[in-house]
């Protein structure tokens, strides 16, 4: 499925947020949006599945306006998980992956719905902990329960709002293995990310916004000292290593 983001327009109480952002992101990509804190990257991500509604320009979807959509059909299209949940949902976690089935149960859970299900607490390595509150799980694992919920969607594309926020670098590692991982059956991830070195060892794609444009995009040849310092007003240095690049902010010349 081909996602085309046709000239987007989006404002706060009159207050522009998103100008202008034109995209096509392919099957199976990899994309993170990087920037500054106030660029757009979760207006954008929400515009993206209808949350927000958008003053001017479109969603494709297989050049289908999502504005089209009955939100049934849409949520088994596209899933979100959002930053974080204001509190851990006070239930087990097969019963909170489940709810990811919504969209395909008319009155009660269907054997089908119960084979997801499981099939999803196995790929993400959740099985051991199904029957367990998932306000007593780690941090790390309360965070593949709501990727869980979203993937029993059976989502074409999954969005998401800085997913690895809050989690330590192990977690942070293993939620972004997992989200790459993915693509290889051809879901598309789109990712808002803080972390721009994590950006660019996981990303297939970066889009860099700032003050609501892309900045840049593309893959790794993006990642240069001129975009970065021009994105964050911060000098840097980059270090190259084995196809890797990694960013080094220089604290003593702040633009």
């Amino acid at each position: 499925m081909e996602i085309h983001l046709k000239n987007i327009e989006f404002s706060y109480d009159r207050i522009p947020v998103l100008k202008g952002i034109d995209a096509r992101i392919g099957k199976g990509e990899f994309v993170t949006l990087v920037g500054p804190n106030g660029s757009g990257k979760s207006t954008l991500i929400k515009c993206l599945n209808g949350i927000l509604k958008i003053r001017k320009g479109a969603v494709l979807l297989d050049d289908h306006n999502i504005s089209t959509y009955r939100s049934d059909r849409l949520a088994r299209v596209m899933a979100y998980v959002p930053q974080s949940e204001q509190k851990a949902i006070p239930m087990k976690v097969f019963d909170a992956v489940l709810l990811g089935r919504k969209p395909y149960i008319s009155w009660r859970p269907a054997r089908r719905d119960m084979e997801v299900v499981d099939e999803i607490l196995m790929r993400l390595n959740l099985e051991d902990v199904a029957m367990k509150e998932v306000q007593k799980l780690s941090g790390g694992q309360q965070q593949r329960v709501y990727i869980a919920r979203a993937l029993a969607q059976e989502p074409e594309v999954l969005l998401l709002d800085e997913p690895t926020a809050n989690l330590d670098l192990k977690h942070q590692m293993e939620v972004l293995d997992l989200l790459r991982s993915l693509t290889s059956r051809g879901i598309t991830v789109i990712m808002a990310l803080h972390d721009i070195n994590l950006a660019s060892l996981y990303g297939t794609r970066v889009m860099m916004m700032k003050e609501g444009k892309i900045f840049a995009s593309g893959g790794m040849e993006v990642f240069t000292a001129e975009n970065i310092e021009e994105l964050y007003d911060v000098k840097v240095h980059m270090i190259h290593e084995n196809g890797s690049v990694y960013i080094i902010p220089n604290r003593y010349e702040i633009k």
